[in-house]
């Protein structure tokens, strides 16, 4: 199905752009659907579009050679994603892209995208905000991997992923080690001294939170 300008406003960085400007995307943009695991771009290989998430989580992951993941974000509805590349001297993707759920997205080609930037200052300054938002992103796990210890990374990440009453998703030590940028073995023990220092409990493979202070603390927040 086509993207109409509805639906494109329901992505962040369009949200505010004129009809017109929108009409002229929604000419463009071809609707893909992704199934949960399939990959929708690889690291390294030729960036040929732009993505726009209609529906659905996506992971924004790196591997390092020795096959340790990174991962940079989790993008969810009115998300977007693979941009910078298209004006980028190489023009090769940055990350690899995979979806967790089934998956929406609305695809914009590179040529498409870089004509539309050069004869709408409107589209060009709202993809400028979007840089911005990402650079700041990347920055903040810059200094989360550089300047804060496992444990720190670890408390931040629980209490940024807890839920309703106190429980944290379902996150196996593998997909928490890719966020924080260390291994499965580590976020482990980390895990159990949390445990034993009372400010979590793990509970049916879940981890619940019982000292929220504490975990600030340790957090630096």
């Amino acid at each position: 199905m086509d993207a109409t300008v509805q639906d494109l406003r329901r992505i962040s960085l369009f949200a505010d752009l004129s009809d017109d400007v929108l009409n002229r995307i929604a000419g463009v943009a071809i609707s893909r659907s992704f199934d949960p695991g399939q990959t929708i771009i690889i690291e390294g290989d030729p960036c040929h579009a732009a993505y726009f998430v209609s529906d659905g989580q996506v992971r924004l992951y790196r591997v390092s050679p020795a096959g340790r993941v990174q991962v940079l974000s989790l993008l969810g509805p009115g998300s977007a994603f693979n941009l910078v590349p298209l004006f980028a001297p190489r023009g090769t993707n940055h990350t690899t892209a995979q979806a967790l759920t089934e998956v929406a997205v609305y695809a914009v080609a590179d040529d498409d995208l870089r004509q539309l930037v050069s004869e709408n200052a409107e589209l060009a300054l709202a993809i400028v905000r979007e840089f911005a938002v990402q650079l700041d992103r990347l920055t903040d796990l810059v200094e989360d991997l550089s300047l804060r210890s496992v444990r720190g990374r670890l408390a931040r990440f629980l209490l940024e992923n807890a839920e309703r009453e106190g429980e944290a998703h379902r996150w196996t030590q593998g997909d928490i080690a890719a966020h924080l940028g260390t291994v499965r073995d580590m976020v482990g023990r980390t895990l159990r001294a949390f445990a034993d220092e009372g400010l979590v409990r793990m509970q049916r493979q879940r981890i619940v939170l019982l000292d929220r202070e504490g975990l600030e603390t340790e957090a630096e927040l």
